[in-house]
């Protein structure tokens, strides 16, 4: 049986596989609020040439337009890899509840594999954070991406 966690993490990860399509790097993402998803997406940055176009701030956007605010108090995130320092700081500034994410980013991730923002003094909103849910599904569907670009490469 699957924990709720996992439910959710599953459904990010089928928006980081139609990432895919668009040969971008597969990383989904969804927000939930009162168990219900209100906005789901995944990288667009080599479609829109939009470097601010990760999944997260792709989410949040969403959320918020379909709230009508710009606080997601208690909302969740569910992301498939760990957030970049840009993402954790959109998390932060939407206060977001809590964030869920898969797989750890060693060289970017701001949640604790290269550093933690939100070990930063004086943060006026520190969410719950859970890592590792469906941790090797989701480093699986980027580490195959990347091994079929340096492929392409030889």
């Amino acid at each position: 049986m699957k924990t709720i966690d996992e439910k959710y993490m599953l459904i990010a990860l089928n928006e980081a596989k139609k990432a895919l399509s668009f040969d971008e790097v597969p990383v989904g993402a969804i927000i939930v609020k009162d168990d219900k998803i209100i906005a789901k997406g995944h990288n667009l940055r080599e479609k829109t040439k939009n470097p601010l176009d990760h999944a997260e701030i792709i989410v949040i956007k969403k959320a918020s337009k379909k709230l009508g605010d710009w606080r997601l108090e208690n909302c969740t995130i569910y992301v498939t890899i760990e957030p970049c320092s840009m993402c954790a700081g959109a998390i932060l500034q939407s206060r977001i509840s809590k964030i869920v994410y898969g797989a750890k980013d060693e060289k970017g991730g701001a949640l604790g594999s290269s550093f933690n923002l939100f070990e930063q003094k004086n943060l006026n909103h520190k969410p719950v954070i859970i890592s590792g849910v469906l941790e090797e599904e989701c480093a699986e569907v980027l580490t195959s991406f990347f091994r079929k670009k340096r492929q392409l490469k030889k």
